[in-house]
């Protein structure tokens, strides 16, 4: 014990127990929850930064930066933090210090064009059969953004030569169909490790084909790297003229290794906003899926967006809780919605109910006549009217009125339309990747919260181009998909006023606090600014983590703070301002009887948040 550590052990009265942070969520149940109490309400003010790493993954400069995401959430196992940037490189830190162990860069290739430049994480496993000091006996597991499943030694960051070919297995084998969907095919959540087995999903591009790559899961050897299984979740496409790709599972997976299950969250099969080709509910897609770890054999699945027109993935990690004394799990919805399922038949533990919702307009589309919807609450507001237009001025006020009246909008889970169809919430949540953590203490679910709408319009195909190549003649800005394969091309966007904000009333983030015993939301927390002089509350991409010192940390605004906030009040106490935006979830972890928070602060760069490439660690003084 150091003369550094005694005197703050002195000076605070409690040391902590060390105490890991082994996997993305915290646990394999993604709980994102820790016993750690060290750092409280009542001390917290006294945090500072401990130490602060810098990845250099922005080096050098190229236009990949601008569609990078620093989304990682770090590890703590054996000692060593593990952690990836938005191009793939693993960094091992040390947990006192933050001094880097050793660095591994898989030369992810800067000059190809990917969807998405991201890495949300690392995952872990120890082989059991191997000597103490064996290489590679702790490997270190990350999917790459140029589809690759590489084994790191958890000591040196070499390449496991046993795993695959050379320490690298080859994930778009089997999945993708030609060279020009290459860039849309790729990992960028941590891998899910059960047993003796690793178990990775994909993230493909949307909307921009009707045969975009398959969505499988699949499972390998940790070991030998060898495929155990494979998992298709809409087997049903297989017998179409044209397949139907995606329903990939691009988030985080959860698991209940005793029960020898695996949680599989699962995206809308291609193309998201018309399904004439895909006609039905499209099961497993846009649905949490349990299968058996060690076969891929399917247990159960429950569908929360039937034949999916708006881009309604199931984005967030299920979350692995006690409800009124039985297994469950909780699922978090890009609407608000929350369902609370039994782990293992998958039937809700609640009331859940079939509603009639509106019929589509466009010829060749059969949209789904009815959603699964709670009757318990939501955890956002699920409803916009020209009434409830908002502005900063009346001007932009009464633009919003407008232009709200302007389009079709008939409630939750109306269809895309020739004129443009309003989405509140809009694609990125209500939850996204961020997920929600469980305080079992309180018994309440947190989560950060979207509130923007989105406008969905679809053009007929032989008007796309022109719409293409003259995008100022649109409504709005935005982003076009063709959709090929499809009658109709794609344009989306915001409902965002001249002002430059939202059309409807903030907060437009919100933290959330959802009560599992009373069904209802027991605080909210508005998070953030959009922009300078803004209301409170930023949309955010990240996630909360909470802890028994009754304190949930988060960051995932558009500004670059880290907040603290009581858990029973929901009121911000503490807040600390970042080398950068941290569109990142937190973790904590006890390391020498000293409690650490830590937080990759790297911005969005698609969102065009601050960018940079920090770890940052907070401890008391």
């Amino acid at each position: 014990m150091t003369e550094l550590t005694l005197a703050f052990i002195l000076a605070t009265g409690a040391a902590a127990a060390d105490q890991d942070w082994p996997t993305y969520g915290g646990d394999a149940g993604g709980t994102r929850y820790s016993p750690l109490k060290q750092i409280t309400r009542e001390n917290v003010s006294k945090l500072k930064v401990a130490w602060t790493y810098h990845t250099g993954a922005l080096q050098p400069e190229t236009k990949l930066n601008e569609k990078a995401a620093f989304e990682a959430t770090p590890i703590l196992i054996d000692g060593t933090l593990y952690l990836s940037t938005p191009f793939n490189q693993v960094m091992a830190l040390d947990p006192a210090s933050g001094a880097e162990k050793w660095k591994f860069d898989p030369k992810v290739a800067r000059t190809h064009d990917y969807s998405e430049v991201s890495s949300r994480g690392v995952a872990a496993w120890t082989d059991s059969k191997a000597a103490a000091n064996a290489p590679c006996k702790l490997r270190i597991f990350e999917g790459t953004i140029d589809a690759r499943l590489l084994a790191l030694d958890g000591k040196t960051g070499k390449l496991c030569a046993d795993f695959g070919v050379a320490g690298q297995v080859e994930l778009t084998r089997g999945v993708v169909y030609g060279p020009e969907f290459r860039g849309d095919y790729e990992v960028t959540s941590a891998p899910t490790v059960v047993g003796d087995l690793v178990i990775a999903g994909s993230s493909i591009g949307d909307n921009g084909a009707v045969d975009m790559p398959r969505g499988v899961v699949r499972a390998y050897d940790a070991r030998t790297g060898a495929l155990r299984w494979t998992w298709d979740p809409i087997p049903w496409a297989n017998k179409q003229q044209v397949r139907t790709g995606a329903a990939n599972a691009w988030s985080t997976f959860a698991a209940d290794p005793a029960r020898d299950l695996v949680f599989i969250p699962t995206g809308s099969a291609s193309p998201d906003y018309y399904g004439g080709a895909r006609p039905g509910d499209n099961k497993w897609a846009n649905s949490v899926v349990a299968l058996k770890a060690s076969t891929g054999a399917l247990a159960w699945g429950f569908q929360v967006a039937h034949h999916d027109l708006w881009d309604y993935d199931v984005a967030s990690q299920p979350t692995l809780i006690e409800f009124h004394g039985r297994p469950a799990i909780a699922v978090t919805t890009k609407i608000g919605n929350v369902f609370v399922l039994d782990r293992i038949t998958g039937k809700p533990l609640h009331t859940v109910e079939e509603r009639a919702v509106p019929k589509s307009d466009i010829a060749g589309e059969d949209a789904a006549p009815s959603q699964p919807i709670p009757v318990w609450s939501a955890m956002v507001p699920q409803k916009l009217t020209a009434a409830d237009a908002w502005g900063p001025t009346p001007e932009a006020r009464k633009w919003c009125q407008q232009k709200i009246a302007s389009l079709r909008n008939d409630g939750l889970f109306t269809p895309p339309s020739y004129r443009g169809t309003i989405s509140f919430p809009g694609n990125v949540g209500g939850v996204n990747w961020g997920s929600a953590a469980w305080d079992p203490v309180r018994n309440i679910l947190l989560a950060n919260t979207n509130r923007v709408a989105a406008v969905a319009q679809l053009i007929p195909r032989e008007d796309m181009q022109a719409a293409m190549d003259h995008p100022s003649e649109m409504a709005w800005g935005g982003e076009f998909a063709r959709q090929r394969g499809t009658p109709y091309g794609m344009h989306r966007d915001w409902l965002v006023s001249p002002s430059g904000l939202p059309c409807n009333a903030p907060p437009w983030g919100a933290l959330v606090a959802f009560d599992l015993n009373t069904g209802k939301l027991r605080w909210e927390s508005p998070i953030g600014n959009l922009a300078p002089g803004a209301p409170a509350g930023s949309p955010g991409f990240g996630g909360p983590m909470a802890t028994a010192g009754g304190l949930i940390f988060t960051a995932a605004a558009f500004d670059p703070h880290l907040h603290a906030v009581d858990a029973d009040s929901g009121k911000e106490i503490w807040t600390a301002e970042l080398p950068a935006s941290a569109q990142s979830t937190p973790m904590t972890y006890a390391w020498r009887g000293r409690q650490y928070i830590v937080i990759c602060a790297g911005g969005h760069g698609k969102f065009k948040s601050k960018m940079g490439d920090a770890v940052v660690a907070f401890a008391l003084e």
